[in-house]
Formats: C-alpha cells, sequence, structure tokens
C-alpha cells in the first residue's frame, strides 16, 4: 500500500515503515506525531483511490525523527568582464518523518 501526499509545496510517494525528508513544519518538534490530510492518491493492491484534488477521508500518519540541515550548496555569480563576482552558500533546513499509517 501506499500514497502520493503534498507537503511544503512538493509531492511524495511513500508507503509505511519508510522515512521521509520533507520542508519543516510549524509547530512541531522531534518525537511528535503529525499528520498529512492533504493526500492526492491511495493505491492498495487493486484499489486505487484518486483525489480531486485530494482524496477525503484518507489521512497518512507519521512520527517526526529527526531535524537537521542538508548539505551546503555554493550559489555563484559571475559576470565576465566586468568584474562582479558573488559567492553565497545556502543549507536548506528538512525534517525527516517516518511513516507509520496510511488510512483511507
Amino acid at each position: 500500500m501506499y500514497a502520493v501526499i503534498e507537503t511544503g509545496g512538493k509531492q511524495y510517494r511513500v508507503h509505511e515503515g519508510m522515512v521521509l525528508e520533507h520542508e519543516l513544519l510549524d509547530g512541531a518538534d522531534v518525537g511528535s506525531a503529525v499528520q498529512f490530510d492533504k493526500v492526492l492518491l491511495v493505491a492498495n493492491d487493486e484499489d486505487v483511490k484518486i483525489g480531486t484534488p485530494y482524496v477525503e477521508g484518507a489521512v497518512v500518519k507519521g512520527e517526526i525523527q529527526e531535524e537537521g540541515r542538508g548539505d551546503k550548496i555554493i550559489v555563484y555569480k559571475f559576470k565576465a568582464k566586468k568584474g562582479y563576482r558573488r559567492k553565497q552558500g545556502h543549507r536548506q533546513s528538512y525534517m525527516a518523518t517516518k511513516i507509520t499509517a496510511i488510512e483511507s
């Protein structure tokens, strides 16, 4: 059984037991339970439910495992022959959530 959920402006395919890395959720701490109610699709063997845009009554439950920051990326801007150079680093914050149940 798997589901497609929407969180943080992105869509993820999830199944029970997997660990999902996604954008930070407001008001959620490590160890707390979380529910994703924006479920776009739920598939169970041959039974597939597709939402318009969301599946009614479907909820994906999980538990937040960790909160951290990803690898550093370098943003470098350069214009030839103009003496223009800008170097900036960025580390994206994320949460890792273990999916515990898919209810439809």
